[in-house]
């Protein structure tokens, strides 16, 4: 069945979502309103062959509400939606920090999920957390999953676990990026010409994450099978263990984490 789905906002996370259900072929009718942007809503609309539409009539027309602002915008959304008939939608927030707390205040009775994809969606591999808000029937929550598992894979959490999930898989591609552009940096150290550097580190990237998803092994014993007792690997690896790499990514994860619960106080008027 053909399923309604208007995106509230046009950013990166929306269009990233959008891009990877086109790619995906799925079967959705696909709207979207940006207010403050109109070039960027027009940009949506020529590139994925989407609807534009005034909040009006995506509310109307769409089963599915997608808010794809920023946290702190996400608030006035909810206040405008108090405006329309939404007891036979579905509301979907991809909006870190906003607790679903903030739904039941201002939208009682209305059905909500907390989603947390990552930009990934575009090329289908996201992994997105979902927290289901005490009103989802279980026709909502199979649509919710069915709309995000179209872009790659989903887990259902707890709502008590989304900020963590979110230090990991939310931001979790900016961590790899920032890596391959520093390994990226390193090859050019070292005598690499910057293509030449790219080109290694983009197809051992995904040659290891290939690894990792597909072999029955743990990354631990990956890693072990690739380093030889002192040799050119385990040199490597031992100035990584020496500058604490483990303890710096926790210590990132906290942060994000925090931050992301942080939000969630800002943003629970």
């Amino acid at each position: 069945m053909t399923q309604s789905i208007g995106f509230i906002g046009g950013g990166n996370i929306a269009e990233a979502i959008i891009g990877g259900l086109k790619k995906a072929d799925a079967q959705f009718l696909i709207r979207a309103s940006n207010r403050s942007n109109h070039e960027r809503l027009q940009h949506l609309v020529d590139k994925y062959s989407i609807t534009a539409s005034n909040l009006e009539e995506l509310v109307e027309n769409s089963r599915v509400l997608i808010i794809a602002v920023k946290p702190k915008d996400v608030l006035g959304v909810v206040k405008q939606l108090k405006n329309y008939r939404l007891h036979d939608k579905l509301i979907i927030s991809v909006a870190a920090g906003v607790p679903l707390k903030v739904f039941y205040k201002h939208l009682p009775g209305i059905a909500v999920i907390r989603a947390m994809p990552n930009t990934s969606t575009a090329v289908l591999h996201s992994m997105t957390g979902l927290a289901r808000g005490e009103n989802v029937t279980e026709e909502q929550a199979e649509m919710g999953g069915e709309i995000f598992s179209a872009t790659g894979k989903i887990m259902w959490v707890p709502e008590e676990k989304i900020n963590a999930l979110t230090a990991i898989s939310g931001s979790g591609p900016a961590y790899f990026y920032l890596f391959a552009e520093s390994l990226i940096k390193a090859g050019v150290h070292l005598g690499l010409s910057e293509e030449e550097a790219e080109i290694l580190v983009l197809e051992t990237l995904i040659g290891a994450g290939k690894m990792i998803a597909e072999s029955d092994k743990s990354p631990g014993k990956l890693r072990e099978e690739v380093t030889s007792p002192n040799g050119t690997t385990y040199a490597a690896l031992n100035v990584f263990t020496d500058d604490k790499l483990e303890f710096t990514v926790l210590k990132a994860a906290k942060a994000c984490a925090q931050r992301a619960e942080d939000l969630e106080g800002e943003n629970s008027d």
